[in-house]
């Protein structure tokens, strides 16, 4: 189950946020996503200090609702003000949130997970996920022709 944020116009119920089943799939449907065992300690460290929201949601606003956009927005760029320097601020580095999304999915390519790993991680087909990730990947070429050649030996 998701809860994107919509315009209130958009919505039958008029709430900001809409369940809806995941996109692509049947609505009783579940998207497994494994997870480092680093972050499985952050998260864990995270709830035992700060609980869950009632519908279980790591993050809730003070009022235990989703916590609205606008509100992660300010704080996401008031970080960006304290880590980055001037110019990374002025650039589209980490311009939004979902940047992280794309920066992940460029990290695990780019270390070598395969496609199908990293599209079901993503919740994207393979095809959708080379057609906009392909580009990033840099630097496999000495990787790939000695995998190819080790291939070829064996």
């Amino acid at each position: 189950m998701s809860r994107p944020e919509v315009n209130i116009q958009w919505t039958d119920t008029g709430e900001a946020h809409e369940e809806r089943g995941l996109k692509h799939r049947g609505r009783q449907d579940v998207r497994p996503v494994p997870i480092p065992p680093e972050l499985v300690k952050i998260l864990r460290e995270h709830i035992a200090e700060y609980g869950t929201a009632k519908d279980g949601r790591i993050f809730g606003s003070e009022r235990g609702g989703v916590v609205a956009s606008t509100a992660y927005n300010e704080v996401w760029q008031a970080a960006r003000l304290l880590a980055f320097t001037p110019a990374q601020v002025a650039s589209p580095l980490a311009k939004r949130p979902y940047d992280l999304r794309h920066a992940a999915v460029s990290l695990w390519l780019n270390a070598g997970v395969s496609a199908s790993d990293v599209a079901e991680r993503a919740g994207h087909s393979v095809d959708v996920l080379l057609r906009v990730y392909a580009k990033c990947i840099d630097g496999q070429q000495a990787i790939a022709n000695k995998r190819i050649g080790d291939a070829l030996a064996a």
